[in-house]
């Protein structure tokens, strides 16, 4: 099984009814909230290394984690921050994954061409003119794998680790049996 690197979960929750987003940038050091630019407050935290948006609906949407536990504790640590100021949150928010970006590689080079040919115009998209890389649509799990000629791949759209996990194999196995991969 290839080597598969998590490089961002984004996920979102709720921490309220209704967030006083002037008041939580006061609270939140560092925090950037400039309405006019972008309706939401920016709060990029150096450990783990993500950055949380919070918007006034009580929305939070946290990105750049690297794994779910990563998301949960920078969630936590701005929830116990704001909560610690007296602004009311929500306890333990339901954490939902809305997309998981990933890498891994095939550990071999691949002819984009042949497996354009192969798999099929319906689930792929191959346009060396306008990106380097082969675009494959796979149904399930429900992601998106780009395909590069060095044996490179980025997978996005998974919503758990296994859905990467299952895509990375599923391509595999379906080059292998083309003969397209050793």
């Amino acid at each position: 099984m290839a080597k598969i690197k998590i490089e961002n979960v984004v996920a979102s929750t709720s921490l309220g009814e209704e967030l006083d987003l002037q008041a939580i940038a006061r609270v939140l050091g560092g925090a950037e909230y400039e309405p006019e630019q972008f309706p939401g407050l920016i709060y990029r935290l150096k450990e783990p290394k993500t950055a949380i948006l919070l918007f006034r609906s009580g929305k939070v949407v946290c990105t750049g984690a690297k794994s779910l536990e990563n998301v949960k504790t920078a969630i936590d640590l701005v929830a116990k921050q704001i909560g610690a100021a007296g602004i009311p949150v929500h306890k333990n928010p339901e954490i939902v994954v809305q997309n998981i970006v990933a890498t891994s590689d095939l550990g071999a080079q691949i002819d984009l061409n042949a497996i354009a040919i192969s798999l099929g115009a319906g689930k792929v998209e191959y346009e060396p003119e306008q990106f380097p890389g082969l675009v494959y649509r796979i149904d399930e799990p429900k992601v998106v794998v780009l395909l590069f000629g060095s044996g490179k791949l980025v997978c996005t759209g998974a919503r758990k680790p296994q859905d990467v996990e299952q895509a990375v194999e599923r391509i595999t196995g379906e080059l292998k049996a083309a003969g397209l991969l050793r």
